[in-house]
């Protein structure tokens, strides 16, 4: 069985193209199920963030992957196939073990890709669909990702996605202590962005969301107000920045919310920063000319600078990277031998019993000790040598002496030579 990843990501793909294969997360273990099916894939977890959707399969047959993917999503798959990419078994591996690490990310060593690697790996586990194969790859993931981090400068002085709002939010107002800033959802994201815009204390802050109880600890946190979700429309004009990350699958916010805000606010100049994936504020939007709307690849050109001053820990964490694929192909290897292994361990378990049990008969009969253990030493021999001896005779022309080496390799018979 094959390891393939598959996936569409911040390098391959805009985010107009991304958002249409994202995975709404209520309904992960759904798809997950739907995607073993029966079908070729035997194994199998799906990560979807904002800046990737990746499947991570065991099985033949890559292919059936990609058209489920597209037809999940409900799209012909020559309309996504030409950003998607597919690394079979060692690139596989690779793959997993560079994203999990942060090489492969929007912000060169950003720590949050391996909190939602671990997330996806327990969906995947409480779906079912995380078998043997896929259950240590990931382990193995979590372990290099974590020694990368421990051994290498990959993560010093990073820039994270919040900073960068904070830091696109600036170039429009300088300084933020006379804004006003509204959150748009509890989660991950939002707390980081709101301990960010914290530190540069802005006159308020606000948190929107669904269910304000889920918001409250992170307004407590950072001393926010708290909002229902519908309420934003009303309240929308009262502030300066808007930050937005929710698992909506639809825009929360439309044109003609923002048209009437930027009116009541007397076309005063608005930021509004969209982190979702599908996106939460419709393109549109950036169109209106009191408005800057920025995305997530906006925010992905910022956070570049300053990566080739951590040149030097891409390549120590390349290396380790290297050197972990090949130990975990290695295991891969040698899982194929465990059943010939536990057969053989078996059969010599059975010939051990059965001498041991002749062997008690004889000292209850009352043979003397040392007769019962010669005979105990070459029942046993013989048995364990029976196999390897029949082969030998039975073998003819080359066939023999390949069989020949094989029994001296296995028991050292020449290394006295």
């Amino acid at each position: 069985m094959q390891v393939y990843a598959l996936g569409i990501n911040h390098h391959t793909a805009p985010v107009n193209i991304r958002e249409q294969v994202a995975f709404d997360p209520t309904r992960l273990a759904q798809a997950l199920h739907d995607l073993l099916g029966g079908g070729p894939v035997r194994e199998a977890a799906i990560l979807s963030t904002c800046n990737r959707t990746e499947l991570y399969c065991a099985t033949e047959e890559p292919a059936a992957a990609v058209d489920w993917l597209a037809q999940y999503h409900a799209l012909p798959v020559r309309s996504i196939e030409p950003y998607l990419y597919s690394h079979p078994h060692q690139e596989a591996v690779r793959h997993m073990f560079r994203v999990a690490s942060g090489l492969d990310s929007m912000v060169l060593g950003e720590p949050q890709i391996l909190g939602q690697m671990k997330q996806a790996a327990r969906a995947a586990e409480e779906a079912g669909t995380l078998g043997t194969l896929l259950n240590k790859l990931f382990q193995r993931t979590f372990a290099v990702a974590k020694e990368v981090r421990s051994t290498t400068a990959i993560g010093a002085n990073i820039v994270s996605m919040a900073a960068a709002a904070v830091h696109l939010s600036e170039r429009i107002f300088e300084h933020l202590h006379e804004q006003q800033v509204l959150f748009i959802g509890a989660g991950e994201m939002i707390e980081l962005c709101a301990a960010h815009f914290s530190g540069a204390q802005p006159r308020r802050m606000s948190i929107a969301n669904r269910t304000p109880e889920r918001a409250k600890p992170i307004a407590e946190r950072f001393n926010c107000d708290v909002l229902r979700l519908e309420e934003v429309s009303e309240k929308l004009p009262g502030y300066d920045i808007v930050v937005s990350c929710t698992a909506s699958a639809l825009p929360l916010i439309g044109l003609g919310m923002v048209e009437r805000a930027l009116k009541a606010r007397r076309h005063r100049p608005l930021v509004m920063v969209d982190l979702a994936m599908p996106r939460d504020i419709e393109p549109e939007v950036a169109a209106l000319d009191d408005v800057f709307l920025y995305t997530l690849d906006d925010l992905g050109k910022i956070v570049e600078t300053g990566q080739e001053s951590r040149q030097a820990a891409i390549v120590e964490a390349e290396q380790i990277i290297t050197q972990r694929v090949a130990d975990f192909l290695h295991w891969v290897d040698t899982r194929e031998t465990v059943p010939v292994i536990r057969a053989l361990r078996d059969n010599a378990e059975r010939a051990r019993r059965h001498e041991l049990e002749h062997a008690l008969k004889l000292l209850q009969r009352g043979d003397a000790p040392e007769k019962v253990l010669d005979a105990l030493s070459k029942g046993l021999t013989n048995k364990l040598m029976h196999p390897p001896t029949e082969a030998l005779n039975r073998a003819e022309g080359k066939a023999r002496g390949e069989v020949a080496e094989l029994v001296s390799r296995i028991w050292h018979l020449h290394s006295e030579e």
